[in-house]
């Protein structure tokens, strides 16, 4: 896909994205997402030919007027909407797919100075959530969501979630491409919750000495909180 085609494709998305969007003329003014997306695709195909200052001035000029930062070396893919966009960095050797959708303050960063491939590899339909943090040399899976303020700092399976600092994977094979962060789980409030349990059932067990009451509790505690156990 062409230059030209791939910055028409950026700017239909943002109608397919945004319910906010009521005419066209909104998206001159009010979607810097949109306009740091535009000066991307100039420098990204300037840096292609060989250059360097001038990508990097293009790409400077758009970091001033969006305040999105992205390096002009960085590999994006077609429909990728950056919605309200204020804060997001990519780093050099980022990698975006198709149709992803990233919010405000989301850093796709390195973890080291060296050289090579140190910046996260987003694939197609992903959701990252705002203020988000994917540091380093990852995968987040194809249909894969992470939840706002997050720091993910290892791989993400294919439509699982991850949520949390550090994040923790959720294993659930949903495709629903939603982010709804009011279905969430909150795992450290759940495991918190279990060993609160569990040491009321040995306090239990010391004061009756029934040991099989407390093999059986604690059997039902395990069943219950295992998903979260072992999402640590």
């Amino acid at each position: 896909m062409n230059l030209f085609r791939k910055i028409k494709e950026d700017f239909l998305n943002v109608k397919r994205n945004d319910p906010a969007l009521h005419n066209t003329f909104e998206l001159f003014f009010n979607y810097p997402g949109l306009w740091a997306m535009f000066f991307y695709r100039i420098s990204n195909t300037l840096y292609k030919l060989g250059l360097r200052f001038l990508p990097r001035f293009i790409s400077a000029i758009g970091q001033f007027l969006t305040t999105v930062d992205i390096h002009p070396a960085a590999t994006i893919g077609c429909r990728v909407f950056i919605d309200h966009a204020v804060g997001v960095v990519i780093g050099e050797t980022a990698i975006i797919g198709d149709d992803v959708v990233i919010y405000q303050q989301v850093t796709l960063g390195g973890v080291s100075t060296s050289h090579g491939k140190r910046h996260p590899t987003i694939e197609d339909n992903v959701i990252i959530g705002t203020g988000a943090k994917v540091l380093g040399n990852i995968t987040i899976g194809k249909g894969a969501k992470v939840g706002a303020n997050s720091v993910v700092i290892k791989d993400v399976p294919p439509y699982a979630t991850a949520i949390g600092i550090p994040a923790r994977i959720i294993n659930c094979e949903n495709k629903n491409s939603e982010l709804r962060h009011d279905m969430l789980p909150d795992v450290n409030k759940e495991i918190f919750h279990y060993l609160i349990k569990r040491i009321a059932v040995l306090e239990e067990t010391i004061k009756t000495g029934n040991v099989e009451l407390m093999e059986k509790e604690d059997h039902e505690l395990s069943e219950i909180y295992s998903t979260f156990i072992k999402s640590m």
